[in-house]
C-alpha cells in the first residue's frame, strides 16, 4: 500500500497536463481587470465626446447672427459680459445633452463677453461616470471635463456719405442712343440743361423729360435709391449703416454743398430722399449767379470735409466713414489766379474768359479727407463726348477725344487718384452705374472687415 501511494504521488507531481487551466485561472483576474478598464475608459471617452459636442454646439450656436447674444452685443456701447448670451449657451448645451445617460454632470460654466468688435463664447463642463470594472482596483468613478471656445466678429458700423455731382454737365444724355435722340429734339445739343429762363416745356431738360430721354442724373438718382435697398438687405443690425446724401445745390443761385439727407440709419427715408436727386437749375446761358461755372470742386470738397467726422474703429459709437463721390470729373469754376488754372500741372487745363477754369478734378482735394482716415469711393461716370463745339474746344483735349474709358484721359486719371486704393470704378453704359455703386458698397464692407 505504501509503495502504491508513493507511486501515485510521484505520478501526480510529474503530471503537466493541468497547468494551462491553473495558469489561466491565475491570469484571469488581471486580464479581466484590463479588459474591464478598457470598457470603462471607452464608455467615458464616448460620453465625454458627446458632452464636448454639446459644448461646441453651445459656444458656436450662441454666436449665430440670429442669436440673442449676438443681437445684444450690437446694442452695447462698451465692452463687457452678455448675460442673455450666457443663458442661451446654457440652454443649447442642455438641449444637446438631454438624451445622454450614465453620468453625473458636476458643473457647467458658460460665459459670453464682448471685447471691441469681437464676441467670445466659452462653455466648460465637468462630469462623473461610475465605473464597473475599475472598481476592482479601487477606482469606482472617472471625472471628465471639457471646454469649448468660439469667437465671432461683429458686423462693423459704417457711415456712408454720398456726394453726387448734379451740375449741368450731369444733364448730358446717358448713352450714345440718348445723345443722338436728344440732339435730334434740340437741334444739336446733347445737354438737357435745366434752364429756368425758358418758358415751361421748352428747356432741354423739359424736352428730355417729355421724350423719355435718360440723362446721367436720372441714372444716378435710381442707382442711389437702389443702393439704399442693398444696404438695408445687407445689414445685420437695424442701425448698422447710416447714410447721408449731398449734392452741389438746387440751383446756380444757391450753388454750394447741399444736404439732401442728414446722416441717419433710416434707410427707407434715405431711399425717399434719393428719389429727389435732380439736375441743378440755371438761369440761362451765362446766368448772373455763376456765369455757367457750376462745378466748384475747390469749394465743395472743403465743405464736405467739415461735414464728416474722422473715421472710427467700426463700433456703434465710432463708425467707419466712407465718402461715395459720383461725378463726371470735370471742374468748371472760378480761378482768380493771374495765370488761369495755374493750380493744374501740365498743359491739359483750359481757360475761358472771366477767370473760368474747366479742367479735371484736382486729386489734392481728396487727399485732405483721406489723411483723416476717410475712405473715398469714386464712381466716374465717363464724360460722354457729344457732337458739341464747346466740348470739342474745352473738354476733348484732356478727355482724349474718345468715348468710354481711356488710358489717355486726364479726367479718368485724376478721378482714380482721388479714390482710395481699390475704390475706383469707371462706367459708361446706363445699366452699369447701379451695378458699380452696389459693387463699391460691397467692396467697402469687405475692406472694413479687413481694416477692422
Amino acid at each position: 500500500m505504501r509503495a502504491a501511494f508513493r507511486t501515485i504521488i510521484r505520478r501526480f507531481v510529474r503530471d503537466r497536463r493541468g497547468n494551462i487551466a491553473v495558469i489561466f485561472a491565475i491570469c484571469c483576474v488581471p486580464l479581466i481587470s484590463f479588459v474591464g478598464s478598457a470598457i470603462d475608459y471607452s464608455r467615458a471617452t464616448q460620453l465625454r465626446s458627446k458632452l464636448q459636442a454639446a459644448a461646441d454646439a453651445a459656444s458656436v450656436g450662441s454666436l449665430a447672427k440670429a442669436s440673442p447674444g449676438f443681437a445684444a452685443a450690437g446694442s452695447m456701447t462698451s465692452d463687457g459680459p452678455i448675460p442673455v448670451g450666457v443663458t442661451d449657451a446654457q440652454n443649447i448645451f442642455n438641449a444637446n445633452r438631454s438624451n445622454l445617460t450614465g453620468y453625473t454632470l458636476n458643473s457647467v460654466t458658460p460665459s459670453m463677453v464682448k471685447t471691441g468688435s469681437t464676441i467670445t463664447s466659452t462653455i466648460s463642463f465637468t462630469a462623473t461616470i461610475n465605473t464597473m470594472f475599475l472598481g476592482l482596483i479601487g477606482k469606482s468613478s472617472l471625472v471628465m471635463s471639457g471646454t469649448s471656445t468660439s469667437t465671432a466678429n461683429m458686423p462693423l458700423y459704417v457711415d456712408f456719405y454720398l456726394l453726387l455731382d448734379n451740375s449741368p454737365s450731369m444733364g448730358v444724355a446717358a448713352t450714345p442712343t440718348d445723345i443722338t435722340k436728344l440732339q435730334g429734339k434740340t437741334g444739336g445739343c446733347a445737354f438737357a440743361c435745366h434752364d429756368t429762363s425758358k418758358s415751361a416745356g421748352t428747356s432741354n431738360y423739359d424736352i428730355a423729360k417729355a421724350n423719355g430721354i435718360t440723362t446721367r442724373i436720372d441714372v444716378v438718382r435710381q442707382a442711389s435709391a437702389n443702393l439704399m435697398d442693398t444696404a438695408k438687405n445687407t445689414q445685420t443690425y437695424s442701425n448698422q449703416f447710416r447714410m447721408a446724401i449731398y449734392d452741389f445745390g438746387a440751383a446756380s443761385a444757391t450753388i454750394g454743398l447741399r444736404n439732401l439727407f442728414s446722416l441717419s440709419s433710416s434707410l427707407t427715408s434715405a431711399k425717399t430722399a434719393a428719389g429727389n436727386i435732380d439736375l441743378m437749375a440755371v438761369a440761362g446761358q451765362n446766368d448772373s449767379y455763376t456765369a455757367d461755372k457750376d462745378t466748384p470742386f475747390t469749394t465743395i470738397f472743403p465743405a464736405i470735409n467739415t461735414e464728416i467726422a474722422s473715421s472710427g474703429t467700426g463700433t456703434s459709437a465710432s463708425p467707419l466713414k466712407y465718402l461715395f463721390f459720383v461725378s463726371d470729373g470735370v471742374a468748371d469754376e472760378t480761378n482768380s489766379s493771374t495765370t488761369a488754372c495755374s493750380v493744374w500741372p501740365g498743359s491739359y487745363p483750359l481757360y475761358t474768359p472771366t477767370n473760368r477754369c474747366q479742367s479735371p478734378i484736382n486729386p489734392a482735394l481728396c487727399t485732405t479727407l483721406k489723411n483723416r482716415g476717410i475712405k473715398i469711393a469714386v464712381l466716374y461716370t465717363t464724360y460722354q463726348p457729344p457732337t458739341d463745339s464747346w466740348y470739342d474746344m474745352w473738354v476733348a483735349p484732356f478727355n482724349a477725344g474718345t468715348w468710354g474709358p481711356s488710358p489717355n484721359s486726364k479726367i479718368a486719371q485724376n478721378m482714380q487718384s482721388c479714390a482710395s486704393p481699390g475704390f475706383y470704378f469707371e462706367v459708361s453704359p446706363t445699366q452699369g452705374i447701379s451695378d458699380a455703386m452696389d459693387a463699391l458698397f460691397k467692396k467697402a464692407l469687405a475692406d472694413a472687415r479687413i481694416s477692422g
